[in-house]
């Protein structure tokens, strides 16, 4: 019986190579994106080279279309294995500077998908890993929400002020926190994951300059997404190992 893993934002970037990368590992895996048909799109791409893909239309920001396409999973599945909760934005990247710190629509838009996005997904499938034998799941976060490192001087992201993102990311983490607390008695692990910086369009520049591809980022996603029965639940981790809180 193969896994069946979700993947939100999962039409393009990291969201598409994860997507690809747990199909390879022989999973089951839904595509979902907030337009239907660049969904479709991705699954067809991937269906094309013999994997198991399917799309689902799903806006992590409306809890009808999350609780739809729960609903959808349930009557298709029956359960879900593995829920990648991947979506995020980053709108301040295209700032136009004129804010004293913030751009509050900057930061409505951003806590609604990186933050509501994750929670509100993650209410609504839990019932379905709660059927799983062994369900995992990973929450895409960031080292920039991680409080320590924004915190340290010698970080490479020190410098970088980027306050809805940084703190949605560290909203994320709490989440992850609390949520491997409330799943204790379960087998459920759930982790955050800092992807690294990856040549995506989360924001411009990204494609030209970050160093890492898509398909290597992916990789520690399907570390979490794999994790073994002893594994330990509420980490954040990179490539690299562990990431402080």
């Amino acid at each position: 019986m193969p896994t069946i893993a979700l993947v939100t934002g999962a039409n393009r970037g990291l969201g598409f190579a994860t997507a690809e990368a747990l199909a390879r590992t022989g999973a089951s895996v839904i595509i979902t994106g907030r337009d239907s048909a660049s969904a479709q799109t991705a699954a067809d791409q991937l269906a094309g080279q013999g994997l198991a893909v399917e799309a689902l239309a799903m806006d992590v920001t409306s809890p009808a279309d999350v609780r739809a396409a729960a609903d959808a999973v349930a009557e298709r599945h029956g359960r879900l294995d593995v829920l990648v909760n991947n979506a995020g934005i980053l709108p301040e990247a295209a700032s136009d500077g004129s804010n004293e710190f913030a751009d509050i629509d900057a930061f409505r838009r951003t806590f609604e998908t990186n933050v509501l996005g994750v929670a509100n997904v993650t209410e609504h499938f839990l019932p379905l890993l709660r059927s799983s034998s062994a369900g995992r799941i990973v929450n895409i976060s960031s080292t920039m929400g991680s409080l320590s490192d924004q915190s340290n001087p010698s970080s490479p992201y020190y410098g970088s002020v980027l306050p809805a993102y940084q703190a949605s990311k560290a909203a994320v983490n709490s989440l992850t926190v609390g949520l491997s607390k409330q799943l204790s008695a379960t087998g459920i692990k759930v982790t955050a994951v800092c992807p690294g910086w990856v040549q995506t369009g989360l924001a411009p520049g990204n494609r030209d300059n970050a160093p890492t591809s898509a398909d290597e980022a992916a990789q520690v996603v399907v570390t979490a997404a794999t994790l073994p029965a002893d594994a330990p639940s509420g980490t954040f981790i990179s490539a690299a190992g562990p990431v402080p809180w």
